[in-house]
């Protein structure tokens, strides 16, 4: 894989000259003067991969050092770091503090209706002890399984902190999730605590939450047997009358706000496992992804310090995932305190209670650096470049995409509009399993090409195949494998070590590699490209289509915002590319002219192949709380089909809408 090491200017100036787009972005020589990585990382892990990941976990403190780096007699089961001891918790908060940096700000906390509240590493470690004291008091021992189902509140962070500092198992159910959601990540992990919150804010009005888990728990002959106690933090305080469980449910502020401040941690197995992640929809059995403690924190820990440049006592961080998905695990908890970093946690939506608000965080807070997923930047294009352009955006000097790929008109438009063309972009790619990120550009490193993560970064190593386990030729879809271990890859699925084996080792048994689900090429400079999911390939006349190939050129016309493609039955080619698009605002050419043109667009920038058999201008796209857009629904308004569960939407109103615009 070819790296590109460059010193030279990425002003402007160096777009081409007949007015093209400009193809490789370079990082600047003043980042690449300031940088935490050089070409020199590369270099080491290169030669001695073990080596390098043994120097990469002793950026942590360990109360036992490890004796062996990694433990892999027979894939999938690995071990890292064996015979090492460590306290997550320790390592994200006290540690800081012995170290005198108990006055900084660890947490800048924004409420959706407008409070806050800044929360120093002394008073973290204050309110982490106070909960970790709570838990020991009501039986609750190292290895039991707590369901964390809550916003964004500080309590949540809080929570996640104190079960790792009693080896608690934490497993966080993200709260825009159903009861029977909930109910099926309960009985799955056998939790004994749920904690919880009253209600939490939408759109700045109170909704309720603890009723859900009243619904997931229920009651008789149907009440969840593993949950002992339901701990709620008070955060709407919208109903009076709320039904409360007397014996099971408890207030926070009667219980761990008058716990002790004090609490002596206990380092636990580097393999002791840490947090359950379940990756599943509402439906079916729940598939709870298993991460331990020193691999898991060592890769998290490093690709902060590295893919973010983070500058310790200067930066201030702000990912916008939310703590229910891996992303809030790895890089809004664990990846920044661990490197004592001052950060934003964010309570509500991007328009509330207008589109100015992420800028207005930005703005009053100094945000340096910025990592929000692709669908937020297109929503972001589709308000308008005047909404960001009307505040201060100077403090930024890195951006990052997560999520899924993104397409190069949303990556220029980020640079261009956020970054005011100064700002590095670090395009991570990396999922729940792979527990951090494993590919994406070094800041200070990586000349960068819109849309592309680029390489594997150092002590990471990837290929993309074919069926048969051989490297493809540039140009080539292929599938993405993962050839050798990594730190903080997935342990198992929570009681079923088959399945773990069958859902990501079996396809290259024989190889040993992980195939991550996702297709990807490599270009003629070596820069590696994913495609996006395998099942988000479509069969056109027997040629296979990306989706997300098609999206990125329709959002390329310069009238879309936003797109979803899906591939529908066709009695002709197998199947026909359908296409959703929201245009962006003070477009008012025709409808019928616009598709034209968009189809035109598709099949000059792709192939005629590729061109849409059908293109929908609608007002909205189907999205869950968590911006994920449904093609499965999609694919059911297409083909004429009843639609399916949509109670995880945001608004599932908006079929009524798509069904009008194709009547």
């Amino acid at each position: 894989m070819q790296i590109v090491s460059t010193t030279e200017s990425s002003s402007p100036a160096d777009a081409p000259e007949d007015g093209s787009v400009q193809a490789v972005y370079p990082p600047s020589p003043e980042f690449v003067a300031q940088a935490n990585a050089g070409p020199e990382l590369y270099e080491h892990a290169d030669a001695d991969r073990l080596k390098f990941w043994a120097t990469q976990a002793r950026r942590l403190d360990w109360d036992t050092d490890f004796d062996q780096v990694l433990d892999w007699p027979d894939a999938p089961f690995a071990k890292w770091f064996v015979g090492g001891k460590l306290n997550v918790a320790a390592n994200c908060v006290d540690r800081h503090v012995a170290a005198g940096k108990g006055d900084r700000v660890a947490i800048h906390w924004v409420g959706e209706p407008g409070d806050s509240r800044d929360i120093t590493y002394s008073q973290l470690l204050d309110e982490v002890s106070r909960a970790a004291n709570y838990f020991t008091s009501i039986g609750l021992e190292a290895g039991d399984r707590v369901a964390i189902y809550m916003p964004m509140v500080p309590e949540a962070i809080v929570t996640m902190l104190s079960c790792a500092r009693l080896g608690l198992t934490h497993s966080v159910v993200f709260a825009g999730f159903s009861a029977t959601a909930l109910r099926s990540r309960v009985d799955d992990a056998q939790a004994k605590l749920v904690v919880t919150t009253d209600g939490q804010f939408r759109r700045e009005k109170p909704a309720p939450l603890k009723a859900a888990v009243d619904e997931a728990l229920g009651t008789g002959d149907d009440a969840a047997e593993s949950v002992e106690h339901v701990l709620v933090v008070r955060r709407t305080n919208h109903d009076p009358d709320m039904n409360w469980v007397e014996g099971r449910d408890v207030w926070w502020d009667d219980t761990v706000a008058e716990s002790s401040p004090k609490h002596e941690y206990e380092a636990f197995d580097s393999e002791h496992p840490l947090f359950l992640l379940y990756t599943s929809g509402t439906t079916g059995k729940p598939k709870g992804i298993v991460h331990t403690s020193g691999g898991y924190l060592t890769q998290t820990s490093y690709t902060f310090h590295y893919v973010f440049d983070h500058k310790e006592g200067r930066d201030v961080f702000w990912c916008g995932a939310d703590i229910g998905w891996v992303t809030g695990h790895s890089y809004l908890v664990y990846g920044p305190l661990s490197n004592g970093a001052t950060e934003i946690i964010y309570e509500g939506t991007p328009n509330s209670p207008n589109e100015h608000r992420h800028f207005e965080v930005i703005e009053k807070y100094g945000v340096t650096t910025y990592y929000i997923a692709p669908t937020l930047i297109r929503t972001f294009m589709k308000w308008g470049r005047t909404i960001p352009d009307s505040h201060d955006l100077s403090s930024l000097r890195l951006l990052g995409s997560v999520g899924e790929p993104i397409n190069p008109e949303a990556w220029r438009w980020y640079r261009d509009v956020i970054g005011h063309n100064r700002c590095p972009i670090v395009d991570t790619w990396w999922q729940t399993e792979t527990g951090s990120a494993m590919i994406s550009p070094l800041p200070g490193v990586t000349a960068t090409k819109p849309g592309s993560a680029m390489a594997p970064l150092p002590g990471i190593s990837a290929n993309i195949v074919d069926d048969d386990g051989n490297k493809v030729a540039p140009g080539e879809q292929g599938y993405l494998v993962l050839d050798q271990p990594w730190p903080s890859m997935l342990r198992g699925i929570w009681g079923d070590d088959e399945r773990f084996k069958d859902t990501y080792w079996s396809r290259f048994a024989e190889q040993g590699w992980y195939f991550a689900g996702d297709g990807a090429r490599y270009d003629e400079d070596g820069a590696l490209w994913v495609l996006g999911r395998i099942d988000d390939v479509m069969n056109v006349s027997g040629h296979r289509i990306s989706t997300a190939e098609v999206e990125s050129a329709l959002v390329g016309h310069h009238a879309v915002a936003e797109a979803a493609v899906i591939g529908a039955t066709d009695a002709t080619t197998g199947q026909g590319i359908v296409a959703f698009v929201i245009l962006r605002e003070g477009i008012d050419t025709d409808h019928e002219t616009l598709i034209s043109e968009m189809k035109s667009h598709v099949s000059v920038d792709i192939s005629p192949i590729a061109k849409p058999r059908e293109i929908n201008i609608v007002p909205e796209l189907p999205k869950t709380r968590s911006g994920k857009i449904m093609r499965r629904l999609l694919r059911d308004v297409a083909e004429g089909n009843e639609l399916g569960d949509t109670s995880t939407l945001v608004d599932p109103t908006v079929f009524e809408a798509i069904r009008s615009q194709r009547s």
